[in-house]
C-alpha cells in the first residue's frame, strides 16, 4: 500500500514467529462460550485463527447492480486441521450468515467479535481435510467505525483489504501467513463487467445478467484479494516472455489512460532485470474511479486511483515510480509475503527501494540525495512509529494506522545502509536470492538477516539488531557525515 498525497500537499505521506502455541490453548471445547481466538500477531492479535490450514478459496458474488446494496454471496474453505476442533473460528465481521455446512452437514454458528464460530455436528480429528460453505452477504456500505473492505466506486466497486479487512467482505483465516489459492466468480447485470485476481477461468450468460470467474495460478494472502465490478474496459497487451498484461479502466476514460498504461510491460522488464522473473500468471492496473488515498499492490492487479494518473500536480516520473511501487509488491509483500505485520518493512521498504531506484536511473533523481533526507527524519519516524521491524500497533478500526513512513523510507534506508556495508554486488545477489528462495510463500525478519548474512559471508546480526530495531538510527556506512535529527521534547510541565 502507497499513501496517496493530495497535490497540494508538500511532502508524500506514506503509509517473529507467531505466538500459536499460546491462543492454541484457548480452542474452546464444546459447549462453552464462544469466543474470538487469533495467531497471536503483536500488531493485529485477534486476525487470523489458529487450528486449520487454508488450502483453498471458492468465493461467488452476486451483484445486485447497486453499489449500497448488500452482495448475495457464497464462500467455500477447503482446510487441512493442524489440530483437533470442535469449533472453527473464521474472521468474518460485516455481512449477515443465512447457513452453514461442515463437509455437507449443516452446522452451528455464532458471532464472536469479529470472529464466526462455526460448531460442527461432529468434532474434527487433527488432519483431517475439511470444507465449510458460508452462505452469506457482503456488504459494500462501510463498516461503522471500520476502513476498508469494498470500495465504492463512480461506477460500482473495488476492493482494499489491507491491512486487517478481507473479512469485512468474505470469511475468511484473515492473516497473511495463511496463503491459499483463489477462485472467485462474480454475477453481474448486463452492462457490467467483472475482473479478479488471476486468469479468466470462464464466462457464462444467463438472461440479463453475466458470471464471470476468475482463479489465481499462485496461493494469496487474504489481504491482497481483488474484485472489480463497474462499466469498465479490459484492456489486454503483451509483457515479457509472452505475459498476460490486463488492464481495468472505467471505459469512458479508457483514451486518458492509455499512454501510461502501456509503459507496464517495460516497467516489467526492469524489474525482472533487478529481481528476475516475474512470479505471477498475469498482472496489470485496476483504474477505481474513486478517491481511496493510497494505491495497494492487490495481486496481479494492483489499485490505482484514476485521478492520480490525470492529476497534473503529480510529475510524470513521479507516477511512473509509483507504478514501480506497486509492481515491485508483486515480489515483495505478494509472492514473498510477511509472516507478521511487524514484518511489513521488508514489503513496503523494498517497494520503496525499487521506486527510488527507478527514480534514480531512469528519471536522474538520485538515490543518495533521498536516502540522506530520510536519514534525517529517521530519529523522528522511529519515534512516531517505532523502528522499522518493530512498529506500533495501529488505533482501534485504523487498517492504515501501520502504514507510516519508518515502514517506507524508513525501511528503503535500512536497505540503503545494507548495500553500502556488504557491497553492491552482494546486496544485488541477496535480492534475487530472496524472492527465488521464498517464493509463494512466506518469510520473516530473521529469515532476511539469516540469508543476508549467508550471502555477505559474515554475521549481520548486530547490524540489523541497531538499523531495524534501535529507537535511534545508527551511523550510515560511508556516510559518518549524515545526521538524524532529535525529535522535539515536550516542554516540562
Amino acid at each position: 500500500m502507497l499513501l496517496t498525497p493530495r497535490p497540494r500537499t508538500p511532502r508524500r505521506l506514506k503509509a517473529t514467529a507467531l505466538l500459536s502455541s499460546a491462543v492454541t490453548l484457548c480452542l474452546v471445547a464444546a459447549g462453552g462460550p464462544a469466543v474470538p481466538l487469533g495467531v497471536g500477531d503483536r500488531l493485529f492479535p485477534h486476525l487470523g485463527n489458529p487450528g486449520y490450514d487454508v488450502a483453498s478459496y471458492d468465493i461467488s458474488f452476486t451483484y445486485p447492480g447497486s453499489n449500497r446494496k448488500p452482495l448475495q454471496a457464497v464462500t467455500t474453505i477447503d482446510a487441512w486441521t493442524t489440530t483437533p476442533l470442535d469449533r472453527v473460528n473464521l474472521d468474518f465481521a460485516h455481512g449477515a450468515v443465512d447457513s452453514v455446512e461442515v463437509d455437507g452437514e449443516r452446522a452451528a454458528f455464532s458471532s464472536a467479535g469479529e470472529d464466526l464460530v462455526v460448531t460442527p455436528e461432529v468434532p474434527l480429528p487433527e488432519g483431517s481435510w475439511t470444507r465449510i460453505t458460508v452462505r452469506h452477504t457482503s456488504d459494500p456500505v462501510s463498516a461503522k467505525g471500520r476502513e476498508g473492505g469494498w470500495v465504492r466506486t463512480a461506477d460500482g466497486l473495488a476492493m482494499a483489504n489491507q491491512a486487517d479487512a478481507a473479512h469485512l467482505v468474505f470469511p475468511c483465516n484473515d492473516h497473511p501467513s495463511d496463503k491459499a489459492m483463489f477462485t472467485i466468480s462474480v454475477t453481474a447485470p448486463d452492462g457490467y463487467t467483472a475482473v479478479a485476481n488471476g486468469l479468466p477461468a470462464g464466462m457464462e450468460k444467463t438472461g440479463a445478467a453475466t458470471t464471470w470467474t476468475y482463479r489465481t495460478q499462485h496461493p494469496m494472502a487474504t489481504e491482497l484479494a481483488q474484485v472489480s465490478i463497474g462499466r469498465s474496459t479490459v484492456l489486454r497487451r503483451t509483457g515479457p516472455h509472452g505475459l498476460p498484461v490486463r488492464d481495468v479502466v472505467p471505459t469512458k476514460h479508457r483514451a486518458a489512460l492509455e499512454p501510461w498504461l502501456r509503459k507496464t510491460p517495460d516497467q516489467i522488464a526492469w524489474m525482472e532485470s533487478k529481481v528476475g522473473r516475474y512470479p505471477f500468471e498475469t498482472y496489470g492496473l485496476l483504474m477505481a474511479d474513486a478517491s481511496t488515498g493510497f494505491e495497494l499492490e492487490t495481486q496481479t492487479l494492483s489499485l490505482f486511483e484514476r485521478e492520480f494518473f490525470t492529476e497534473p500536480a503529480y510529475p510524470r516520473w513521479y507516477v511512473e515510480s509509483i507504478m514501480i511501487h506497486e509492481l515491485a509488491h508483486q515480489w515483495f509483500g505478494n509472492s514473498v509475503s510477511p509472516r507478521t505485520w511487524s514484518d511489513l518493512w521488508l514489503s513496503e521498504g523494498h517497494a520503496t527501494w525499487y521506486e527510488a531506484l527507478y527514480a534514480e536511473e531512469k528519471e536522474d533523481k538520485p538515490m543518495a540525495k533521498r536516502m540522506k533526507a530520510a536519514y534525517g527524519a529517521s530519529d523522528r519516524w522511529r519515534a512516531a512509529g517505532g523502528p522499522p521491524a518493530a512498529p506500533k500497533a495501529p488505533e482501534p478500526g485504523r487498517k492504515t494506522g501501520i502504514f507510516r513512513p519508518n515502514v517506507y523510507d524508513g525501511a528503503a534506508l535500512v536497505l540503503y545502509a545494507l548495500r553500502e556495508e556488504i557491497g553492491r554486488p552482494a546486496f544485488e545477489r541477496l535480492e534475487r536470492a530472496w524472492v527465488a528462495r521464498h517464493r509463494d510463500g512466506t518469510a520473516t525478519t530473521e529469515d532476511f538477516v539469516r540469508l543476508a548474512s549467508d550471502i555477505s559471508g559474515r554475521d549481520l546480526t548486530g547490524f540489523f539488531q541497531a538499523w531495524l530495531y534501535g529507537s535511534k538510527t545508527p551511523p550510515m556506512p560511508g556516510h559518518p557525515e549524515w545526521k538524524s535529527v532529535a525529535p522535539k521534547k515536550a516542554p516540562a510541565r
